[in-house]
């Protein structure tokens, strides 16, 4: 399994490059929260979750967005969106930081995040009525043997199924149609991946 870290409290040379502060819209362009920070993979650089403050209407107060999930929003300059409903959010288990730190928590956490994905309403993306929630069966169709994931019939850009026989969700790490903005973030957590990794304090910090 990758190892994966979080920016917490480290600073871009330019503060425009970095979406922290930014806000999330659902469906219906209801307001979720701002992203707090992201999880990523050590290795890569790669982000793979969004961690979202709600700012106090969820118990728990933050929750995760894949990466491949998000897009940039149509009405609000310099803001995200995500097929989401606050009710859809509130049936997610909850987010605990400290799960980063142990491997078997981690996928543990993961699996059970998946299930909320799975189980959910079917979503659609704002003014259409297109699918882009997998059903359970397209999960199965778009897993050949051996399970190795691909992408799914009704959306291939955004959904790559999860691997069959583990309990780890396999993200599509090419988060794609996001925005410029987005881009330039990601490139930037790149090229400085190892100067984040190594202002982690020492219980987080994994070799890359």
């Amino acid at each position: 399994m990758a190892q994966y870290g979080m920016l917490r409290e480290y600073s871009f040379t330019d503060p425009a490059e970095d979406i922290r502060g930014s806000k999330i819209y659902g469906l219906d362009d209801e307001k979720l929260g701002k992203i707090k920070d992201v999880i990523f993979d050590h290795a890569t650089g790669q982000i793979t979750y969004l961690v979202v403050d709600t700012g106090g209407w969820l118990t728990t107060k933050e929750f995760l967005v894949p990466a491949n999930r998000l897009r940039a929003s149509a009405k609000h300059q310099d803001d995200f969106e995500v097929d989401l409903t606050k009710e859809q959010i509130e049936s997610f288990p909850p987010y605990n930081e400290t799960d980063l730190e142990s491997e078997q928590q981690w996928a543990d956490y993961e699996g059970k995040y998946r299930s909320k994905w799975e189980d959910s309403p079917v979503m659609h993306r704002s003014e259409t009525d297109r699918n882009i929630t997998p059903t359970p069966k397209q999960m199965k169709d778009a897993l050949p043997a051996g399970g190795t994931p691909v992408t799914t019939k009704e959306d291939p850009a955004e959904f790559t199924g999860f691997a069959a026989g583990t309990d780890t969700v396999e993200i599509n790490q090419n988060a794609t149609g996001i925005g410029d903005r987005w881009d330039t973030f990601q490139d930037r957590l790149r090229e400085r991946r190892k100067e984040v990794i190594g202002t982690r304090p020492d219980d987080l910090r994994k070799a890359s």
